[in-house]
């Protein structure tokens, strides 16, 4: 007998379920629903719960409804399309989807290597993760 909640328990459902959570002093989630485009309110409440996927046509307009970044939303959305179609290509294309603030790590990296596309050495691999207190 097939799960009831095959997508519970993913990185896109807790996700989805603190961001609702912190969001639920100034829009409940059936206002985030619609503003995501949703019809049925109860559909972010599936997806909320596993029960279903994030069609990939309904991220730009839940993530504007979330405030959050469309691409961090994108990223937690194709790892639960994991194996179709869709994640495939995506993988194949960009190999990882980018959120805003790491597109900003990147472009200050761009920027003070004057575009020179630095290999990763051992000593700026130490650097980085120094800063995060690895």
């Amino acid at each position: 007998m097939p799960a009831k909640k095959p997508y519970s328990n993913t990185r896109l459902t807790r996700f989805l379920e603190k961001r609702i959570l912190e969001l639920r002093h100034t829009k409940s989630q059936a206002e985030i629903a619609g503003q995501a485009g949703f019809i049925n309110s109860n559909m972010l409440s599936m997806i909320k719960s596993g029960a279903t996927r994030l069609p990939l046509d309904r991220v730009p307009a839940l993530a504007k409804a979330l405030d959050v970044d469309p691409a961090r939303l994108l990223q937690l959305t194709l790892e639960q399309w994991d194996g179709s179609a869709a994640s495939r290509v995506f993988g194949e294309i960009f190999h990882t989807v980018v959120s805003r603030n790491e597109a900003m790590w990147i472009h200050e990296i761009r920027d003070a290597s004057d575009h020179s596309d630095p290999a990763v050495t051992t000593r700026g691999r130490s650097l980085i993760r120094g800063l995060f207190g690895k």
